[in-house]
């Protein structure tokens, strides 16, 4: 046999280390991908639809994976193609209001995640499932968890703004939780978006110039970093609370009048809240932009190290034109508003009542005790708040990490470095120490 030309071998020795790279997680564990195919499934009507994602595999798998978001798709979700490549079977699930932010009844919503459930269990019939909650998945998946183990009774207070009833009885419960980037509750997440200068939901271009957080006189900045003083935040957290507040009375006074048969409609009615595009972390980013306390760090190249993490999301100066168009607000009705949208709070940052509504990640996380992993992405907003929640969650058997570079939807941001793919392995990097973190746990 004749040898081979030393280029050649160099060149075979490359594609072979490529290869090995492409398979090895940041673990230091071979991850293996395989062939998949998608089953589309009607989990109740045209109500609740869901795309079972399956290895085609021998055995099937033996873990599943729910996949579901409050209101948005989430049947082709990055989770959904990517765990079913390593092996799991995945369930996505559109619950009732998908793409209807308007059909969000809160407490409904954890009815439909339960039709997933139990297609994984009781037709695909795996041994353990797991929760894969991304953004606004973090509450919603978080609120089901909740009730599942621990029954109606930890969001049935009639304290809160929208309390549920028995219908949530007998939820079948999760084995553990993936989170990625949850955000800490749809409700807290619209409070700290609210324009705190607005002074009359009818009339929004009557406002406050003390508390226009777009004027430069307040800090804002068309270019660049907008740099708000700590007493104008300070001042803009408590408006934004009192304006929330305002708002909770408007609609619980309608929810009273329908109930007592006074209001001109008996089951529900819009309610539009205009300029909600104003929240401050997006134009300053130096807002919670860091964790308190070193951290676990996925670095793009996989090694692991314990750091404080610090933010490299770029500011959004647009959203000041947005915030004075009508998509900028919210339509919602006197329902969706009060059981999704609604919060009582002294301050928007630090002043939240956690458990005057059921939409709050961190509240449910104090009732929760299955395995947790909380991922976080290095390149938005919600780098405090996962360490927060971090912080008061239950279970003893929990971890978090930051991936560098990530941006919301797991994806690369680009924009926050000049170094061309410094941060291309936000995807791989997710889903290999996700699955890492399953397979030590539930498929040994």
């Amino acid at each position: 046999m004749s040898r081979l030309p030393a280029r050649f071998l160099r060149l075979a020795t490359l594609i072979l280390l490529a290869v090995t790279a492409a398979c090895v997680g940041p673990t230091g564990e071979s991850v293996t991908q395989v062939k998949t195919e998608q089953r589309y499934v009607a989990l109740k009507g045209d109500t609740v639809k869901g795309v079972l994602h399956i290895p085609v595999t021998d055995p099937a798998p033996r873990v599943g994976i729910l996949v579901m978001h409050e209101d948005a798709n989430f049947l082709n979700h990055l989770a959904c193609t990517e765990m079913s490549k390593r092996g799991f079977a995945v369930m996505c699930v559109n619950g009732r209001a998908d793409n209807n932010e308007a059909l969000d009844r809160w407490n409904d919503l954890p009815l439909d995640a339960a039709l997933g459930m139990r297609y994984l269990r009781e037709t695909v019939k795996v041994e353990k499932v797991i929760l894969f909650a991304h953004s606004g998945g973090g509450p919603l998946l978080s609120f089901y968890q909740s009730v599942a183990e621990n029954g109606p009774a930890v969001c049935s207070d009639a304290k809160k703004l929208a309390p549920c009833d028995t219908s949530l009885e007998g939820l079948p419960p999760a084995d553990g939780v993936v989170f990625f980037d949850a955000h800490p509750g749809t409700a807290i997440t619209f409070l700290r978006s609210l324009d705190a200068s607005v002074v009359s939901e009818d009339q929004p271009t009557k406002t406050d110039p003390a508390l226009d957080p777009y004027s430069p006189v307040n800090g804002y900045r068309s270019k660049g970093s907008s740099k708000y003083s700590e007493a104008f935040k300070k001042r803009y957290y408590a408006a934004q609370a009192a304006r929330m507040n305002r708002l909770v009375g408007m609609a619980l006074d309608r929810r009273s009048r329908m109930q007592a048969g006074t209001y001109p409609y008996p089951d529900d009615d819009v309610f539009y809240i205009p300029r909600a595009a104003a929240w401050l972390i997006r134009v300053d980013t130096s807002i919670e932009a860091a964790t308190l306390k070193p951290r676990r760090f996925l670095s793009n190249d996989g090694r692991i190290e314990e750091r404080i993490v610090r933010t490299v999301r770029k500011p959004d100066p647009r959203q000041a034109a947005n915030n004075r168009t009508f998509d900028s607000g919210k339509l919602l009705t006197v329902h969706s508003f009060l059981g999704t949208r609604a919060v009582r709070a002294t301050d928007s940052l630090d002043g939240i009542d956690l458990l005057s509504n059921n939409n709050s990640t961190a509240a449910n996380l104090r009732n929760i005790r299955v395995p947790i992993l909380m991922m976080a992405a290095q390149a938005h907003y919600f780098i405090r708040d996962n360490e927060q929640m971090f912080e008061g969650a239950a279970s003893t058997d929990k971890e978090l990490i930051y991936i560098e570079g990530a941006a919301h939807g797991i994806v690369p941001c680009r924009r926050c470095s000049k170094k061309e793919g410094a941060f291309s392995n936000s995807v791989k990097n997710t889903f290999d120490y996700a699955k890492a973190w399953i397979d030590r746990r539930f498929a040994p």
